[in-house]
């Protein structure tokens, strides 16, 4: 890991919190939160924190209403929290460990013990992350992969239909890429395909989702973005791409926008409906935007 991770420390005591800070500082980055409300804004905001460690007897809102609250929210659902409190029980125990947490801490804390689990936590945490990271994220380019996309496409469909929200969606295609194999070699090809990948993901916003959806095909998933928004970030990014020249290689990309109608039901329906408007768009010449028109079709 090239940063420390970050553990939010959670007691609405003020000298329970330094000890605690004080005991992890050296080895992580430090969150603190003396009240429930307070640590429920702390774990959303970034970075997001990789442990947390939870009092339970807080006044206002306890320990296990806020673990409760945070495992409903899917920026923290996945974050592991130990319960630290002086409710020593083995019922209080049992009952921790059933909502869901990792690990339960009885007070007064001794040290060595906090320390260890803690880094076992981390670990954990960090060996699932890289175990996810290599599920959903395409190997050579770093952007999603076409799996990632395709439960994100659902979801995305389904809220936007929800909430009367614009989505939108940009299906990218390098340009003569099958030319550019066999004149240069695949590893050059791979070159391209990374260089392609990192303007891409370098234009998207923290909302957006960036993915290689197949070969020389990528995908831009727009969160609350028209046609005509999308229609602007493409043009952006295909001046980028003419832009690059990876290995001195000219270099272009052909775009279909497509935003998703009313009546459309199935996030299928709006990639085909992308990749309408970028057949075209190869028609016409390549190396420009098309962006999909039912009436126009």
């Amino acid at each position: 890991m090239n940063s420390k991770a970050v553990v939010l420390i959670v007691d609405d005591v003020v000298t329970n919190v330094q000890a605690l800070a004080l005991l992890l500082k050296e080895d992580y980055t430090i969150k603190v939160a003396t009240s429930g409300v307070r640590a429920l804004e702390l774990a959303a905001q970034d970075p997001i924190p990789d442990l947390i460690l939870l009092d339970v007897q807080m006044p206002e809102m306890n320990g296990y209403d806020v673990f409760k609250l945070l495992k409903e929210k899917s920026v923290t659902a996945e974050i592991p929290i130990i319960f630290v409190t002086g409710q020593d029980s083995v019922e209080d125990e049992e009952y921790g460990l059933e909502l869901g947490a990792v690990d339960y801490i009885a007070k007064p804390i001794r040290p060595s013990i906090v320390k260890a689990r803690v880094k076992t936590h981390i670990m954990l945490k960090q060996q699932h992350d890289q175990l996810v990271g290599m599920a959903t994220h395409d190997q050579l380019t770093g952007l999603y992969n076409r799996h990632y996309l395709n439960d994100a496409l659902s979801k995305k469909v389904a809220h936007a239909k929800r909430h009367s929200e614009p989505l939108s969606v940009i299906i990218v295609d390098i340009d003569h890429f099958k030319s550019v194999n066999d004149t240069y070699g695949h590893l050059t090809g791979d070159l391209i395909l990374k260089a392609v990948g990192s303007a891409m993901q370098s234009g998207a916003r923290k909302e957006d989702i960036a993915a290689r959806f197949g070969g020389e095909e990528f995908i831009v998933l727009l969160d609350n973005c028209t046609a005509h928004d999308a229609q602007v970030k493409a043009e952006h990014l295909r001046s980028q791409i003419e832009a690059l020249h990876p290995e001195e290689i000219a270099v272009t990309a052909s775009f279909g926008v497509a935003q998703l109608q009313q009546d459309t039901q199935r996030y299928e329906d709006l990639l085909k409906n992308a990749d309408t408007a970028l057949y075209i768009a190869k028609e016409e010449g390549r190396n420009r935007v098309v962006v999909y028109e039912e009436e126009a079709l």
